[in-house]
């Protein structure tokens, strides 16, 4: 009778190591979790006066989650209309699991960062009614240049979706991000390496 019982509790005991091993793995893989959507409310509150918000940072927030035409000679053009600050560019498109992930952690930086740093999106291949749906589920308080035929992406050399591109205030790309962000943290800090002291 005892056999049976001690082999049920050494069974038992065995199961639980392993849960908590793998849990213990998982987090020292930095596996990260996903954030959660900020309301527009959230977005924006941090980005009202006072202190007043340079002009053309508030003219980019007043377009938030817009999705702009244009392509490639929009997007140029708002880069030579944002020389002065950093500027950070989030490629992301509405079937981009991986953007969905991080968009969460760049909606809190941009919240947090907007009044100093010119935040902008890039809208790729993506169709414009699930891109809409998308831009209102996650607002962004910047506005996102559509590139359907990914002639934004090429210029720029990404090999997938998400990126993120770094510009200093002189208008030099300084730094391609190549996937989501894993945290809002880790998007700060190269923002702060390349964007800023680049």
């Amino acid at each position: 009778m005892r056999r049976p019982l001690l082999i049920t509790a050494g069974a038992l005991l065995l199961v639980v190591v392993l849960v908590v091993g793998l849990r213990q793995a998982g987090e020292d893989r930095g596996e990260a979790e996903p954030g959660t959507a900020m309301s527009r409310e959230e977005v924006l509150e941090p980005l009202q006066p006072p202190p007043p918000v340079p002009p053309r940072l508030a003219a980019l927030h007043a377009q938030g989650s817009e999705l702009i035409p244009g392509a490639l000679p929009v997007y140029e053009e708002k880069l030579r209309e944002l020389r002065g600050f950093p500027v950070v560019v989030n490629l992301w498109a509405s079937w981009c699991g991986p953007c969905r992930f991080e968009l969460p952690f760049i909606q809190e930086v941009s919240s947090e960062m907007g009044r100093e740093i010119a935040f902008l999106g890039v809208d790729v291949g993506d169709n414009r009614e699930d891109a809409e749906k998308t831009a209102a589920e996650f607002f962004m308080p910047y506005p996102s240049i559509e590139d359907p035929r990914t002639k934004i992406r090429a210029e720029l050399g990404t090999q997938g979706l998400p990126a993120t591109a770094f510009y200093t205030a002189d208008g030099k790309l300084e730094y391609l991000h190549q996937g989501a962000y894993t945290s809002a943290d880790k998007l700060r800090e190269d923002i702060e390496r390349y964007a800023v002291n680049g």
